[in-house]
């Protein structure tokens, strides 16, 4: 039985102080659940104190970017072993917004899963598709092309802890939310993609999550469909409430 995974992405919120008051008071709130991992991905300025914060809970540190390369003239950027360095065991990458704001592609976030992988960061793969993309009857055609392109070169082995997250971009911070019926049939068409790529094995043991205006209301429905392994949490992961509400109906 595959694990449900319950990740906080804080986006651009919080600077150094509110974060140290939001991840005590997820402490505070959350039920220690055996089959439920917990994960938070504050910005990159709250990292290191979020790690300490942590350290003797159940809940794991993820980074929401980072750069392919080991270091160099890359100015801005933050490189996986720096990630390491400040406790993180997760690494966000391809995110709806860094494909849409940023321009990244999936050649670009192919290499990023990739250094991750080798650095011993495990990635949590974003893929989804615009509304402009879901009307015109596109939808399949694109994740497709995310996942095959996105882990173009990466062996069944390597993928083995891999998580992946399927965010229709169109119900990211829009209120909008896929129902219940359409989430499950996107998570079944990715999970027979990697059957197809590489093993009925693998694909039954990855964790798929859905990100899309997640919210303690609607999150045990969501969550109890038959290939949804969890949620990948915008803006409710602010709200220690509303965050370990989410996690509790798990």
């Amino acid at each position: 039985m595959r694990q449900k995974v319950i990740a906080g992405n804080w986006k651009m919120n919080n600077d150094l102080n509110e974060s140290v008051l939001l991840i005590n008071e997820i402490k505070e709130k959350l039920v220690d659940r055996d089959n439920v991992k917990v994960i938070i991905a504050p910005p990159f300025t709250s990292l290191d104190r979020a790690s300490q914060l942590i350290s003797n809970s159940n809940i794991s540190l993820s980074a929401q970017n980072m750069c392919y390369e080991d270091s160099g003239a890359f100015t801005g950027a933050v490189s996986a072993s720096m990630l390491k360095s400040v406790g993180c065991e997760y690494v966000i990458l391809g995110h709806s917004e860094r494909r849409t704001l940023f321009g990244e592609d999936n050649s670009l976030i192919n290499k990023k899963i990739k250094k991750a992988i080798v650095s011993n960061l495990i990635p949590i793969f974003c893929i989804g598709e615009t509304l402009e993309e879901r009307e015109s009857g596109e939808m399949k055609n694109v994740i497709e092309k995310q996942v095959r392109e996105g882990l173009e070169g990466i062996s069944e082995h390597d993928l083995s802890n891999a998580i992946l997250a399927y965010e229709p971009a169109w119900a990211i911070g829009t209120g909008k939310v896929a129902t219940p019926e359409q989430a499950q049939e996107v998570h079944a068409f990715i999970r027979n993609l990697l059957k197809e790529l590489y093993s009925e094995d693998l694909a039954n043991k990855t964790v798929i999550q859905y990100g899309g205006s997640v919210k303690p209301e609607n999150a045990a429905e969501l969550i109890g469909q038959l290939d949804i392994d969890g949620a990948l949490v915008g803006g409710a992961c602010l709200k220690a409430e509303s965050f370990a509400g989410i996690v509790n109906n798990a």
